[in-house]
């Protein structure tokens, strides 16, 4: 009987012991993501070490590629059922990949996960059709750069955030004098500056919609600036005018030029005068400013759904984003760590918080189509023969929604 007894312990004992066992599996995930230096991939890598940190059976081994290889890569992987269980995504191109992520709607109402505690544009710019398909680590309103140093050389008062269209183009005008301009321009700024005056592009059915008055008068004012008020220099018709603008602002070529925050840290080391941010121009109404990001969604074809969603809510959990905060990485979108990335990556940047806080509190997610990037590079075409005066606001718009509906 004793005998019974001890054999019936030690098989319960081996049983939980298995049972143990079989709990903490350990589980590895894949995360592809991109970078664009050495120091990046060590931000990521850190990340990734935090999820085991948090969930110790919890492996991610993390891929990356460079920006423009990482898009040219991800259609190719997920025809190949090779996509990794952790996608890296921007939301300007989830219209076009979300069909390869897991939506979240229903993990988030199951662990009563706050989505109020991000930036609500980056949250629908991580939607379709109100459905989550990925949490957001970082968000970036467009915003105008500028030289100060230009500005107070011609005794112009610094811009403050909520400006006029009257009053930035008065400015830009007294800047554009001995070979210099007081403004750059690329034709993708057209979107942003069009969402900023309340012009819409994109119709209410999702569609392109270049040809309504609004769209036309925003292509109006945008090709006005250099052929018309000529404070803007002509452009190449190429997809890498924004590099060509960007280096003439490093220069001194011109006085403003529009970007976002992600451009901060590396200019600051190229440019040899003061830099200052302020908020898009608006027109008579309130400023629109759209805004953009990136964050980790769940791949439809992980066999690791609910370690994935565990792990992307550590990569973009408030350690995570204060990290990058603090390495200068990325302007969290989550709002409460915000103020740390303004005291290290805008600290030397005249009026950066105020104006990214202005554009962030005016902020809408930025309209786009599931075309986008083909509207894009035909506004890298057209517009710049505008700019020179050989075609007129409705001509282009004409032209432009007609290819790209094709």
């Amino acid at each position: 009987m004793k005998v019974l007894k001890k054999t019936l312990l030690l098989a319960a004992i081996g049983s939980s012991l298995f049972a143990t066992a079989a709990s903490a599996e350990q589980v590895n995930l894949t995360w592809q993501m991109w970078t664009g230096s050495e120091a990046d991939t060590k931000g990521w890598q850190h990340l990734a070490d935090m999820v085991t940190a948090k969930y110790p059976d919890i492996k991610v081994t993390l891929t990356t590629t460079g920006w423009v290889d990482y898009w040219t890569r991800l259609p190719v992987l997920a025809a190949s059922g090779q996509l990794a269980d952790i996608v890296s995504m921007q939301s300007l191109r989830m219209p076009n990949f979300y069909s390869l992520l897991e939506p979240l709607n229903d993990r988030i109402a199951a662990d009563k996960f706050d989505v109020g505690a991000f930036t609500p544009s980056i949250i629908g710019g991580m939607s379709v059709d109100k459905q989550l398909y990925g949490l957001p680590y970082d968000v970036g309103p467009w915003v105008i750069y500028y030289n100060q140093d230009a500005l107070e050389a011609a005794g112009i008062p610094l811009p403050k955030p909520g400006w006029t269209l009257a009053e930035f183009t008065d400015t830009a005008k007294k800047l554009t004098k001995d070979g210099k301009y007081g403004f750059g321009i690329t034709p993708v700024n057209y979107s942003v500056l069009a969402s900023a005056w309340g012009d819409k592009y994109v119709n209410n059915a999702g569609e392109l919609d270049l040809t309504n008055p609004g769209a036309v008068a925003a292509a109006d004012r945008l090709i006005g600036f250099a052929a018309k008020d000529k404070i803007a220099p002509l452009v190449p018709p190429s997809a890498d005018v924004g590099t060509v603008v960007q280096g003439r602002f490093n220069s001194g070529n011109v006085a403003m030029y529009i970007d976002g925050p992600w451009s901060i840290i590396g200019m600051k080391d190229q440019a040899k005068f003061k830099i200052g941010l302020t908020t898009l121009p608006r027109a008579e109404g309130e400023l629109s400013a759209v805004t953009a990001g990136s964050g980790f969604g769940i791949a439809t074809t992980s066999k690791n759904k609910d370690a994935a969603w565990k792990a992307i809510q550590v990569l973009t959990s408030p350690e995570a984003l204060q990290y990058l905060a603090e390495q200068g990485r990325a302007l969290p979108a989550r709002t409460a760590s915000q103020s740390s990335w303004y005291k290290v990556a805008a600290k030397d940047i005249t009026n950066g918080g105020e104006a990214l806080d202005y554009s962030l509190a005016h902020s809408v997610p930025y309209v786009i189509t599931n075309n986008w990037a083909a509207v894009e590079n035909l506004f890298n075409q057209y517009f710049p023969p505008a700019f020179a005066g050989s075609a007129d606001a409705k001509q282009t718009m004409e032209s432009i929604q007609s290819l790209a509906q094709q």
